[in-house]
């Protein structure tokens, strides 16, 4: 960004929101509107222009914008890219569809799997053949490739993704083949796995690989767009994308490798929770990120958001592993489920409530929304049980209309199952609350953890307004809603470093393990992840981040082992068997004595520094906040609707404290403290909501041992 610059924007497309963050001169101001589906930056623009507005600046104040965006995700999960071809080695085109050849629904005897990106009639073949090691076992024939080129120009194929077995090892064959496809089709996009994910297991990186190719035009198109009308409205500010795995990229590097974007919008959640996490001194927390469409748990420990190196889009089956689309590339691991505040609610034969997956979206939006919709959401449940002011919603900019909530309700819900609307929505609000914490467990268990002693920081729109009955469901005893929760991804990005993470697969046994080799290997990868950092930060010097994917020989999947950042010496075997049986023995208890140890794949991080993080100072003397009001809202405890306190959050004070139940509002959002709860102002201006030592009764529906 240029020396002159005193203002960043960041933006956050949602399914159902676009969120718009400035942070200028010390203060943030944000905005909230509708995501605009056929033509995505027109939200942007719009976002842009409110804040600029409230900031009193125009777009020379600005040096920077920064983008996540669900765009690839919808893609992927509706099926909405380019015609695209797989082209792969003789004898490997349906690997993509044999997936794995398991059962992750092991019961279901009418399990159906789910259907390869790329159907069977697109995928070609071609006669050449790489050796585990990356040895020419049968030479690529240039005759062949250009023939099937003539073949697939006729096809009228917009993209094209090159997957050929053992690349990772060599992909010489697999960027020759690139050259050809590309001079005879020209305007065609050409994606080779050897680029995307240079990663063993066939399955993984051909899928991950389809995915770039089917993505890639609707993406290179979408950041055009976006560059000219940006640029249209004075904006002649660099703009950066934030990538899966928590760091940013020039927009040059995300129309090559789309993938890469996946989880941008929730990565930068995850980075926003992570901040207020190491503020407050915090080593266990649980992200809990609330839109308009999904919902999105992610654990924070040690002040990190937890990484993996691979992860399912479009699961056919809730929280099941296997039943998504595998993706090879780095990214910020979390649980994502179709509950946000648009999740349309229906009942279903057995005569239960069901909430989701299936979301209203901005287009038409819930019922109250009086856009079209006629279903009932959550947001619509929310505004009959009191929680949204049908005056206030989205700082004023939707009005809410509580006859059209009461009468999707009643059609949908209410009349089904003979109960008042105000029941029916308890219900949903309890459904869709389960379904959350449900969520989260699960993600819990598969890492071992047990969230009793966690703290949550809730954002989004829709969390502060869900976070007390989801922490009493889970046993969460602390609870924060950072400043400007209701746009937390949004801020998150403007938190982000400039950060690549490169992946690639050299398998190796530790006996045979050379310190020079290894050295090499790191080195060259260290000098592909700073090309893409230098493209964002210019010269700035980055910081590295090394890991390896160790296993027991004979082990059918690997673990992460981080390592130094400094040069392999002599015992290097020794040394990298220690940590692995570390990690090992904390993750499994014991360590296999005698059994051989093997490296998969290395990664190699670079980033520049992260901005420091001030430790808040706790609040002082603890004082009644001011109360704006009063207003009818459900509380779970009570069992029905009590009056619970209005208080404006920009009226709190540091020390201010509002007792459950309460409603504390502000423009994006509001947080529901329920009866269960207390909110303290800090001193940051995060509200702080503890759980009540003593409270009397225990709420229905609470999963914890605990009297609360």
């Amino acid at each position: 960004m240029t020396k002159s610059a005193v203002g960043r924007i960041g933006v956050d497309i949602g399914g159902t929101f676009t969120d718009t963050a400035l942070e200028l001169s010390g203060r943030l101001y944000s905005s909230k509107v509708l995501t605009t589906y056929a033509a995505p930056e027109q939200a942007i623009l719009d976002g842009i222009r409110l804040v600029l507005a409230a900031a009193g600046v125009g777009p020379e104040a600005v040096g920077g914008v920064i983008h996540g965006t669900t765009l690839v995700t919808n893609a992927l999960i509706a099926r909405r890219g380019a015609r695209t071809a797989f082209v792969t080695t003789e004898g490997f085109r349906d690997v993509i569809e044999m997936r794995r050849e398991n059962r992750f629904e092991q019961y279901d005897l009418d399990l159906v799997l789910p259907a390869p990106l790329i159907p069977r009639a697109d995928r070609f073949t071609l006669a050449e053949r790489m050796g585990a090691h990356g040895e020419v076992l049968k030479a690529l024939d240039e005759a062949e490739v250009e023939a099937l080129a003539a073949r697939l120009k006729a096809g009228g194929y917009e993209s094209i993704a090159v997957g050929f077995l053992h690349s990772y090892a060599n992909g010489a064959h697999e960027q020759r083949a690139g050259e050809i496809l590309r001079a005879a089709l020209p305007g065609v996009a050409v994606s080779l796995s050897s680029a995307v994910s240079p990663r063993m297991r066939e399955f993984d990186r051909f899928n991950t690989v389809c995915a770039n190719a089917y993505v890639q035009p609707m993406v290179e198109g979408y950041l055009k767009r976006l560059a000219g009308r940006l640029a249209g409205i004075g904006l002649s500010c660099p703009v950066f994308m934030m990538h899966s795995g928590g760091g940013l990229i020039s927009v040059e590097d995300a129309a090559l490798f789309p993938v890469r974007l996946l989880e941008s919008g929730p990565a930068g959640g995850a980075i926003f929770a992570a901040r207020y996490g190491k503020a407050h001194g915090l080593d266990r927390v649980l992200s809990f990120d609330m839109g308009g469409t999904t919902a999105k748990i992610c654990l924070i420990e040690d002040q990190r958001p937890k990484a993996a190196d691979t992860f399912e889009v479009a699961r056919t089956y809730r929280f099941k592993k296997g039943s998504g689309m595998p993706i090879s590339i780095p990214v910020i691991e979390m649980v994502e489920i179709g509950a946000g505040g648009g999740s349309i609610a229906h009942v279903d034969v057995m005569r239960q409530i069901r909430v989701g997956p299936e979301s209203a979206g901005s287009e038409p939006g819930p019922a109250a929304y009086q856009r079209g919709g006629t279903r009932p959401t959550v947001t619509d449940a929310n505004l009959l049980l009191g929680r949204l002011d049908p005056d206030a919603f989205a700082g004023g900019s939707i009005a809410l209309s509580v006859p059209n909530a009461q009468e999707a309700m009643r059609e949908h819900v209410a009349a089904p199952l003979a109960l008042p609307e105000d029941q029916a929505a308890v219900g949903i609000c309890e459904v869709v609350d389960e379904n959350m914490a449900n969520a989260a467990r699960a993600h819990a268990v598969e890492n071992g953890r047990d969230l009793s002693g966690y703290t949550m920081i809730a954002f989004g729109g829709g969390a502060p307004i869900h976070a007390c009955r989801v922490g009493e469901k889970l046993g969460v005893g602390t609870i924060l809603v950072p400043p400007g929760a209701g746009v937390g991804s949004a801020i998150g990005f403007l938190a982000t470093p400039f950060g690549y993470e490169t992946v690639r697969s050299s398998h190796l046994r530790l006996e045979k393990a050379k310190a020079a080799a290894l050295q090499a290997v790191v080195d060259e990868m260290k000098r592909e992840a700073v090309a893409f950092v230098a493209r964002g930060a210019g010269d700035a010097a980055p910081e590295f981040s090394l890991r390896a994917f160790m296993r027991y020989v004979g082990q059918g999947w690997e673990i992460p082992v981080d390592l130094p950042d400094a040069p392999f010496a002599a015992d290097c075997a020794a040394r990298l068997r220690a940590r692995f049986e570390e990690e090992y023995e904390r993750l499994f208890g014991r360590v296999i004595a005698g059994q051989s140890v093997e490296i998969v794949s290395w990664s190699v991080r670079a980033a520049t520094p992260e901005p420091e993080v001030p430790r808040a100072a706790p609040p002082p003397a603890t004082s009644p906040a001011p109360v704006a009001g009063t207003r009818r809202i459900f509380d779970a405890r009570a069992r029905g609707f009590v009056e619970a306190q209005v208080v404006e959050r920009a009226a709190m004070a540091p020390g201010a404290v509002a007792e459950g139940p309460a409603v504390i509002v502000e423009a994006e959002t509001s947080t529901i403290v329920t009866s269960a709860f207390q909110a303290v102002m800090q001193t940051d201006g995060t509200l702080r909501l503890d759980r009540r030592a003593k409270a009397a009764g225990t709420p229905f529906g609470t999963t914890s041992r605990e009297a609360v």
